[in-house]
């Protein structure tokens, strides 16, 4: 896998038939590899900051090699228009429940820092249910910026209690 083109994308869905919602998605990205793609497994998560009685989510990761035509910055747009497209509305609360939530993680080396995207996303070396998928993917990756590989944040990081594997790679 081309390290230079390496994109990772967090999946998340805690409304509707969230595991159609997750292998619909993923179908998609993968449509948007040039090569090798990687999905994780599916992991329940305890809503976290969440409003109260807020339902659990299901996540995933995938990686995958992008197209060298298509940035960063494409990719989050296909991204919040499927968001859009699968239900997603104007948020009105913070963490609120959503049918689908993607999240550009990390796009090869690049360190993107503008009002529309952060790269690597800002918040993701905290967030175990970006971390324990990830981390059945790529345990070794540092992703710019960050000072330890993902086998290493997840240990560390709070609410690993919170995330637990729920079913195998999609589609198995």
């Amino acid at each position: 896998m081309n390290a230079d083109r390496l994109m990772v994308v967090a999946l998340g869905s805690n409304l509707g038939d969230s595991v159609a919602v997750l292998n619909r998605a993923i179908d998609r990205l993968r449509a948007l590899a040039a090569g090798s793609f990687k999905a994780s497994s599916i992991w329940r998560t305890k809503p976290e900051h969440c409003p109260p009685n807020s339902p659990d989510f299901l996540n995933a990761v995938v990686v995958f090699e992008g197209r060298p035509e298509t940035g960063p910055f494409e990719i989050l747009r296909i991204l919040k228009a499927w968001e859009i497209e699968f239900g997603r509305l104007p948020k009105l609360v913070s963490n609120e429940a959503r049918h689908l939530d993607l999240d550009l993680i990390g796009f090869g080396g690049q360190q993107i820092a503008t009002a529309e995207l952060t790269l690597p996303h800002p918040r993701a070396h905290r967030r175990a249910f970006v971390l324990a998928p990830l981390a059945e993917l790529l345990p070794d990756l540092i992703l710019p910026g960050w000072d330890e590989s993902v086998r290493e944040l997840l240990a560390k990081s709070e609410g690993v209690d919170q995330v637990e594997l729920t079913r195998g790679s999609p589609g198995s």
